[in-house]
């Protein structure tokens, strides 16, 4: 297990996070990520702190706080060391039947942070993020928010998940404007088979110097290895179809990850995974599981050291549509790379 800081930031986390949706006995949705039960969550959390994992994410919604109940007693029961884990949570989703149980309010932001503390058993936690964009709230008033909670020591740090690139600079703007405490990181949809990010967001992240945390980097279990052309598969994805992906380009990139992964003696999904290990905007790949065996899988993806070659051999495998203005970019900057004027452009 490797271990990257976090953005800009002094905290590093392990290149892998145990994600917790499939964590407390949920309904509707969170019913078919997993609910699992107690003695199903301990082993594997035990198996990823065994392994090296050190970043443990969660979110009030899932499972209406039952998974933040769940991380909390499994740190208990198996006597771990608060003060040698990374704890992330979010909020933004409705907590509650009232009108304000929701959003990115200051009103909701300070109830939420203290429900989760509670639930989780903590004074603080160390990342805090934004689960979506709040069309109904000033990013001034989120902001302000999130930097009381860091002052009053309820999260160390702050982010967001699920924002664009344009949204994401403009609350950089507002921080550095008002002396906010900083973005630190962006949790997103990243996957060979979801590769939008890499048009708009990636770029500002690394200039930005934000930490990108990946979420569902299987494709919501498509590059699992049990779906094939012509095989449906089972799993998560036979009951809840998300998210979404073209299934022609998908059953490509699954056929290019078998040959590698055979020269490897590695599986489909320990591939998928180290492919998103070995792009340097990604601080940590979130990983979930319903099964230890699945979760064990997963976690061996840390022994899988793809060459540049296979790297950009996948990358071709369902290769990024530059948008525009990406194309144009390219083309009018070509005339000012290398630092040199006259001639050819030069890379």
């Amino acid at each position: 297990m490797r271990y990257n800081r976090l953005g800009r930031t002094g905290l590093f986390v392990s290149e892998l996070c145990l994600g917790t949706m499939t964590f407390g006995e949920g309904e509707g949705m969170f019913a078919q990520m997993g609910a699992l039960k107690q003695a199903d969550v301990n082993p594997l959390v035990k198996a990823a702190i065994d392994a090296g994992v050190n970043f443990i994410d969660t979110a009030d919604i899932y499972s209406a706080g039952k998974s933040e109940q769940s991380v909390a007693r499994a740190i208990r029961e198996l006597g771990l060391n608060r003060d040698e884990l990374v704890i992330a949570t979010k909020a933004l989703g409705p907590m509650g039947e009232g009108v304000n149980a929701r959003g990115a309010s200051r009103y909701h932001l300070l109830n939420a942070i203290d429900a989760s503390l509670a639930r989780l058993e903590m004074d603080h936690v160390d990342l805090y993020q934004i689960h979506g964009w709040d069309p109904a709230t000033p990013i001034e008033e989120t902001l302000r928010a999130l930097d009381t909670i860091v002052q009053s020591g309820r999260a160390r740090y702050v982010g967001v998940s699920n924002w664009a690139a344009w949204q994401i600079a403009r609350a950089i703007g507002k921080t550095e404007q008002f002396g906010l405490a900083p973005l630190a990181s962006l949790q997103a949809y990243y996957s060979m088979i979801g590769r939008d990010i890499e048009h708009e967001i990636v770029p500002m992240l690394e200039a930005e110097g934000l930490g990108l945390m990946v979420w569902s980097p299987l494709a919501g279990g498509f590059l699992s290895g049990k779906f094939r052309r012509g095989q449906e598969g089972e799993g998560r994805r036979a009951g809840f179809d998300f998210p979404p992906i073209d299934r022609d380009r998908g059953y490509d990139a699954v056929e290019a990850m078998d040959d590698i992964a055979a020269s490897h003696g590695a599986t489909v999904p320990q591939v998928a995974l180290a492919w998103l290990l070995a792009k340097p905007a990604v601080s940590s790949v979130i990983v979930g599981a319903r099964k230890l065996s699945q979760l064990e899988d997963n976690l061996g993806a840390c022994d899988v050291q793809l060459s540049q070659e296979e790297v950009a051999r996948l990358d071709g495998a369902d290769p990024r549509r530059v948008q525009y203005p990406g194309w144009m970019i390219d083309r009018q900057a070509a005339f000012r790379r290398g630092g040199k004027v006259g001639g050819e452009p030069t890379d």
